[in-house]
């Protein structure tokens, strides 16, 4: 299959969770999931300003992107805020500039075996509401095919979280973006509950609880408050609890 076939087929994928009820955790992280595939990424994570304008980190293809994303947000340095401030992508960018101008980040990339950070904000118009790292373990650039893709992904996802109804309300927006950030630090939460349980990663526990709400229906944030507190459904954190 070709990329553009490919693509075609992940925006396809991506409207298709676009419903009134549609579940942001998830549809982010398939997001972070594509745009990895797509531009031959080793891992990604996004970030979202909430209701206050503050950053958090919503999605990431791996524990160790979310620790680089954090380590972003608290340094208050990295290509994924600059292009946020500016709502420009911040790609193909020398190593020795790279260094100069994050100097902690570079260092932490580093040491986590990345050579090459690429970052493109999700914006509609001039409303910019986060941005995305693309981390490569070789030194790699961004074709103006590449940028043009993952530029793509990016307004899709954007267009997704700023549906016509949030635009004259934006008031709801503020709601979907908080009810997110609950939703994260319940499934942090429960990743971790369930690695201990299990025995297993963190990557392996959110891979585990993602795949468990989608074959059941359910939303991520129910399957981790199922997990978190076992009274709720017990059901649910047994299967999981005893899946290796």
């Amino acid at each position: 299959m070709s990329r553009e076939q490919r693509l075609a087929g992940v925006f396809v994928e991506l409207a298709d969770t676009l419903v009134a009820d549609f579940d942001v955790i998830d549809f982010l992280h398939t997001l972070t999931e594509r745009s990895v595939e797509l531009l031959q990424a080793d891992a990604a994570g996004l970030i979202l300003a909430d209701p206050q304008d503050q950053l958090q980190v919503l999605a990431s293809t791996t524990d160790q992107a979310r620790v680089l994303e954090l380590f972003e947000l608290q340094n208050s340095e990295g290509p994924c805020l600059d292009c946020y401030v500016t709502g420009q992508p911040v790609v193909n960018i020398d190593l020795a500039e790279v260094e100069t101008r994050w100097p902690r980040f570079q260092a932490a990339t580093t040491a986590a075996g990345f050579r090459s950070v690429h970052a493109l904000p999700l914006r509609l118009r001039g409303q910019v509401i986060g941005a995305m790292n693309l981390f490569c373990r070789n030194q790699t650039s961004l074709s103006d095919d590449d940028l043009a893709v993952g530029q793509a992904l990016s307004d899709v996802a954007t267009i997704g979280l700023l549906q016509e109804r949030t635009v004259r309300h934006g008031e709801i927006v503020a709601e979907q973006l908080q009810a997110a950030l609950n939703s994260r630090i319940l499934i942090e939460q429960a990743k971790g509950v369930l690695a201990e349980r299990a025995g297993i990663g963190v990557d392996a526990a959110f891979a585990m609880l993602r795949a468990y709400a989608r074959h059941n229906g359910r939303k991520l944030s129910a399957v981790a408050a199922a997990v978190i507190d076992d009274p709720l459904d017990a059901a649910v954190s047994q299967s999981l609890g005893h899946s290796k």
